[in-house]
């Protein structure tokens, strides 16, 4: 009773407790909020009691202190201040550049080949925060050239069809920049060449900072996708290297270029003579917004110390397609995705196998959806060799059903002498009891090296087919109207099919695989692998869930025609009686399992030890 008593007490102590700060903390909060008030109502009154002079005196006096700030930053350079920005258009076959005379500089590039998902054209470099700039010694001061007003003059047409525009910056001294742009007829590349003279004045230690900064936005159906694609990517040590979920990377090594990648495109910068050093930050935006991301590089590098010099840059804005980027600098192909990091052993199955045969049926194939399947039965061609000697190990381990199902009466509960009769029985009959696995293994490889292939190809962007209207990303046949826990916000129908496909496998393979009916959780596998596919494939491209639809469907008809018109079943059943009868011509134990008889032996005897009756203590 007196416990009881206490935990009452206990309790009542708790609620009081509770009571208390949540009283207090309510009390507190609407205190806070009327002094609130009570301040906002005095700053509005005294803004009231302000007349429209001193409105006016105080704004004039704002623009006075900004204009003075920006004339004493600029300092040698302040005779283009008032000058207001003018913008230039260039264009070639491939694209549309803008340039501002603010800072001299590119101010966005629209690119004529690709789409966007508002129906418009793919822009990049027009976030309002991209850019590239360095700093310049302006007197007392130092200035970063974003800052300062550039004298433009319109593009002038070379001989070879490229064009050429350029922007200049000088003192009184003659001291100054020229940025010069070249663009060709057929390319995605700009050429950048920086001339300054008087350099040594203009530069601290003949060094140059330059500040790259690209903020990628939406061009993809699904912005979380895109994001997990995004990274920055750049050529260090003239080997490549790229950042994904680590936020920093400081550069040890001369640096050729830098590239902030989304799934399809790329903004770059190509240093002709490298970067000394740096360091870059990358940000994957997490919010709601269309920003995939934010990249901010600092780079640096040693010019020569001489009154004039040049330096020879590059800009690269347009798509992630492999053939583009191989031309455009060493090691730039890599920026797409055939393979990383522990997926690296798949690139060489990509870049000499699957992309060359994908181009091959896509040159005369319009509809890509098709060509898809022409490279699916391709690929399955090639492992059928391999997967026709498992499917014969498969209908060897059914013919000897009837036998695994004495040997499980004969034994009873005794797992460890099943298992060693059931090995013998194996190697007898000359049966792999994992032979049935290597089409599972062989998927494994492939799929990864598909992955891959179908998330970088730029050619599938946009391509509809079927009730797809894009195969380089999912197709909701189901729209929900908010995110469901792993599944998404949407249904793929070609996942569904996909994951039917397999499940149709499952069944079958467990049909003509003897089971262990102590092992009832096998039983359940067919239905738990498909749902756990869904899972996953549900946000993948369409063209890889079509793929292994296509794929999972050819292995059916394959697993039918071989199992019920190729192998001879009673041919395969003499050959195993023929083998056991001749135990001197059966092929000596393996390693694996030698080890594996030892193991169950062991286990045998240690439980036979484990079930003798102890002995009576005397």
């Amino acid at each position: 009773m007196k416990d009881k008593n206490t935990i009452i007490g206990i309790v009542l102590l708790a609620v009081l407790f509770f009571t208390f700060f949540w009283y207090t903390n309510k009390q507190q909060s609407t205190y806070l909020g009327y002094q609130k008030h009570i301040q906002d109502s005095l700053h509005l009154d005294s803004l009231a009691k302000i007349t429209p002079e001193q409105k006016a005196a105080a704004k004039l006096d704002s623009v006075r202190t900004d204009s003075l700030q920006k004339i004493s930053t600029a300092g040698n350079f302040n005779n283009g201040l008032n000058i207001p920005e003018q913008t230039f258009s260039v264009e070639n076959n491939l694209m549309k550049v803008v340039f501002s005379s603010k800072g001299g500089r590119v101010k966005s590039v629209t690119l004529k080949k690709y789409k966007a998902q508002d129906s418009g054209l793919v822009m990049l470099g027009a976030s309002g925060n991209d850019g590239l700039s360095y700093n310049i010694n302006t007197g007392n001061h130092s200035a970063s050239t974003a800052e300062l007003n550039f004298t433009g003059s319109e593009a002038v047409r070379n001989a070879d069809g490229s064009q050429a525009i350029q922007f200049t910056l000088q003192d009184s001294s003659q001291a100054g920049i020229t940025h010069q742009y070249i663009i060709k007829p057929d390319s995605y590349l700009i050429d950048w060449n920086i001339r300054m003279n008087g350099a040594s004045q203009l530069l601290t230690n003949n060094a140059l900072n330059f500040h790259f900064v690209s903020q990628p936005v939406k061009q993809e159906r699904s912005i979380d996708y895109e994001r997990r694609m995004s990274d920055v990517c750049f050529s260090e040590g003239n080997d490549f290297d790229y950042i994904s979920s680590h936020n920093d990377h400081s550069f040890g090594k001369p640096v050729q270029w830098v590239s902030a990648v989304q799934q399809f495109f790329n903004t770059s910068v190509i240093a002709k003579n490298n970067f000394n050093s740096g360091t870059v930050h990358w940000l994957r935006s997490t919010d709601s917004s269309n920003i995939i991301g934010l990249v901010d590089a600092s780079l640096q590098m040693t010019v020569p110390s001489s009154a004039s010099v040049n330096i020879p840059m590059q800009l690269f804005y347009g798509p992630n397609d492999f053939k583009t980027l191989k031309a455009a600098a060493p090691e730039m192909d890599k920026i797409v995705n055939l393979g990383r990091d522990m997926y690296s052993f798949v690139r060489p199955i990509n870049k000499f196998i699957v992309m060359p045969v994908f181009n091959f049926f896509a040159s005369f194939i319009s509809i890509l959806g098709w060509a898809i399947a022409l490279l699916t039965m391709f690929i399955r061609l090639v492992t059928s060799p391999l997967v026709y000697k498992s499917y014969k190990s498969g209908a060897r381990m059914k013919l000897l059903r009837p036998e695994l199902d004495g040997l499980r009466k004969k034994f009873g509960t005794d797992q460890q002498g099943f298992a060693m009769e059931q090995m013998k029985l194996f190697r007898e009959a000359g049966v792999n009891p994992l032979g049935g696995c290597l089409p599972l293994l062989l998927q494994i490889p492939i799929f990864f090296a598909l992955y891959s292939f179908f998330n970088s190809n730029i050619l599938l962007r946009g391509q509809p087919f079927l009730w797809s209207h894009d195969l380089s990303t999912y197709d909701a046949v189901i729209q929900f109207h908010t995110k469901i826990w792993l599944i998404g916000d949407h249904i793929s129908l070609f996942s569904l099919l996909a994951v039917g496909t397999s499940f149709l496998i499952s069944v079958y393979n467990m049909n003509m695989t003897p089971q262990d009916p102590n092992n009832p959780a096998l039983k359940y596998m067919p239905y738990i692998y498909p749902v756990f596919m869904l899972f996953i494939f549900n946000s993948l491209p369409s063209a890889l869930t079509w793929y292994y639809t296509v794929s999972n469907l050819i292995t059916l008809g394959i697993q039918f025609t071989i199992q019920n018109y190729i192998l001879d079943h009673e041919k395969i059943m003499s050959q195993m009686d023929e083998r056991r009868k001749a135990p001197k011509k059966v092929k000596a134990k393996g390693k694996w399992q030698e080890q594996y008889e030892k193991m169950m032996e062991t286990q045998k005897k240690m439980q036979q030890l484990k079930n003798q009756p102890s002995k009576p203590k005397k």
